[in-house]
């Protein structure tokens, strides 16, 4: 064993997920590299150092240069606003140090790209963090399309759904203005990576996207509420998906249906420790959707918890992202996702927001 370095940019939400997850990743998985947290930042230095005495970092900065460059950070977390994400990167790879990014990869399309191109050219390990597809449930879901479990896929909906702007009078705050703000840029990329994951490229979109409530307590709205979209898959399946932060009564509707040629996977996060899967192969008699506990025979499960259905929770994917994090700067060797599948997530945002301007199908090839 040996220890590295962390700097995490950050401190908020997912800051503080990602501090907890590099204290607790090497005695959850017995990981080869032990993180030590070096350093954190934040807007100022009173927060910074609230951070620093809360999560245990060694040191604390509210220059996010100063953590970059100090020579006993050896990888990098951004977990700031997508408006940082492309500077810091660029600034961590040119000095060699791997890291891992907070979707979306960047505030634009062409900022994805430039991180892209920075990530390639150091040849160093990057990551970005999308937590909900690293559930064992939906570990196994991958696991059981890829062995072709359910047949050829023919049908996929997904959405991604959250009720947190759904009172008109909540007010405007950050969260309101900007186009990587809105859900558009917020929810969804978690469920376009969802759908790539499970199924494989989109071709083609056909969108929609709409700001609901226009003005709120304190200011104008200038980013999206609610935004649903048809697709096409390469593998010719067909698909459609709805993203909202007004979704009265959802609070993580991260879920899915996936339909093929011999069965059919339904997943919700509000249950995320439970599957259904439907065989065809089964008897009339007996065929339905059945309820699958995950436990120690899922992936990633076991060492969370040794007993079948005591479940696993948010803070445990954010430990299975850092012990990713950890295995791809040990061996050298990019481990999914990468800055280039979190590119191709903006690449379908991008045909999406097209299309809905255009009022027509949009290629994502043509982007």
């Amino acid at each position: 064993m040996r220890q590295i370095g962390i700097g995490i940019l950050g401190g908020g939400y997912m800051g503080k997920a990602h501090s907890v997850a590099m204290s607790a990743v090497g005695a959850v998985f017995n990981t080869a590299l032990r993180p030590r947290l070096e350093m954190i930042c934040a807007s100022s230095n009173d927060s910074a150092e609230r951070y620093r005495v809360a999560y245990g970092f060694d040191r604390a900065t509210d220059d996010w240069r100063v953590l970059v460059n100090d020579p006993k950070v050896e990888a990098i977390v951004i977990a700031t606003p997508q408006e940082t994400h492309r500077a810091v990167a660029e600034a961590a790879f040119a000095l060699g140090k791997p890291v891992f990014c907070e979707k979306p990869l960047g505030a634009s399309l062409d900022d994805s790209r430039a991180m892209v191109a920075a990530a390639e050219a150091s040849g160093l390990p990057n990551m970005v963090g999308f937590n909900y597809i690293r559930t064992p449930a939906s570990q196994f879901t991958r696991q059981l399309i890829a062995d072709g479990e359910i047949g050829d896929i023919t049908w996929f909906r997904g959405e991604h759904t959250e009720d947190f702007y759904a009172d008109p009078d909540m007010p405007a705050t950050w969260r309101t203005t900007g186009a990587a703000n809105g859900t558009m840029g917020d929810l969804a990329p978690h469920m376009i990576n969802a759908a790539l994951a499970l199924l494989g490229p989109i071709t083609r979109v056909m969108a929609e996207i709409e700001t609901v409530h226009k003005t709120r307590p304190g200011g104008e709205v200038t980013n999206d509420d609610h935004g649903q979209l048809m697709c096409r898959f390469e593998n010719g399946a067909m698909g459609q998906m709805y993203f909202s932060r007004i979704a009265m009564g959802r609070k993580m509707g991260y879920a899915y249906e996936i339909t093929g040629t011999k069965g059919a996977i339904r997943f919700d996060q509000e249950d995320q420790n439970a599957l259904w899967l439907y065989r065809a192969e089964d008897p009339e008699a007996e065929r339905g959707f059945r309820k699958i506990l995950t436990g120690p025979a899922h992936p990633d499960y076991l060492p969370f918890c040794q007993g079948p259905g005591h479940g696993t929770g948010y803070q445990d994917q954010i430990i299975i992202e850092a012990r990713d994090f950890l295995a791809a700067i040990e061996t050298g060797k990019p481990i999914w996702p990468t800055f280039q599948d979190g590119l191709d997530v903006n690449r379908v945002i991008a045909a999406a927001t097209a299309s809905c301007k255009l009022e027509k199908w949009q290629d994502i090839n043509a982007l």
